[in-house]
């Protein structure tokens, strides 16, 4: 079976286990997906949605975040980690969709990848999530459970989604990452996997050098 032929038969389980699969960041708004999504790395997604939280309550829009004493953002989002830069993108970025974008997110990979803090994974999401342009969103679900798979071998973010795009039908793109995620957190986490529980064990590499 090739990987595209299993991926098919991936894509069949997952739409019957996690048919409404989506963003588990919680956000009104693309900026605040945007911010929510920088706000995500090496952070947990229930930890970004305690934070914004309060956070969307006091920065209500793309003005307030540009505007922002450096000091004072770095402490209401410091439980995320990695705060200052953070905080130092947040504001830099939101001075240049002032600038250059009329105070909107972009809608083009291109233009989301020159704004300060802003990487292929939020850029993909936000297209995916907001503008409904297919991207494959690659974070640490994707990336551990694609090579667990057997669908890369690659470790770069970059090139795994390259892999995943040779594979995953482009209208599934979006989907697929979120499923992805959700059946990591479920089944397939980082430390043990649940195989015997896995209703696509069949299709999985890892299950079967894990099972010989």
């Amino acid at each position: 079976m090739t990987k595209k032929q299993r991926v098919l038969k991936i894509l069949e389980v997952f739409n019957q286990l996690y048919k409404e699969a989506e963003c588990s960041l919680d956000y009104q708004d693309p900026l605040q997906l945007l911010i929510s999504t920088q706000l995500a790395a090496q952070c947990t997604d229930a930890r970004v949605n305690m934070v914004t939280e309060t956070l969307f309550k006091k920065y209500k829009d793309v003005h307030d975040f540009a505007s922002a004493d450096l000091k004072e953002l770095e402490q209401d989002i410091k439980s995320t980690g990695f705060y200052r830069n953070k905080a130092h993108n947040i504001i830099n970025c939101c001075k240049m969709l002032i600038e250059k974008y009329d105070g909107r997110v972009p809608g083009t990979l291109e233009d989301l990848l020159k704004l300060p803090g802003v990487g292929r994974k939020t850029a993909n999401l936000v297209l995916g999530d907001i503008f409904n342009i297919p991207g494959i969103v690659v974070d640490t679900h994707a990336r551990r459970l694609s090579q667990r798979i057997g669908l890369t071998q690659n470790d770069d973010p970059k090139k795994i989604e390259f892999d995943l795009m040779e594979v995953v039908p482009k209208k599934d793109w979006g989907k697929f990452c979120h499923q992805l995620v959700y059946h990591g957190r479920a089944v397939c986490n980082a430390r043990k996997p649940k195989c015997g529980e896995c209703a696509i064990s069949e299709y999985c590499d890892y299950q079967k050098k894990n099972t010989i």
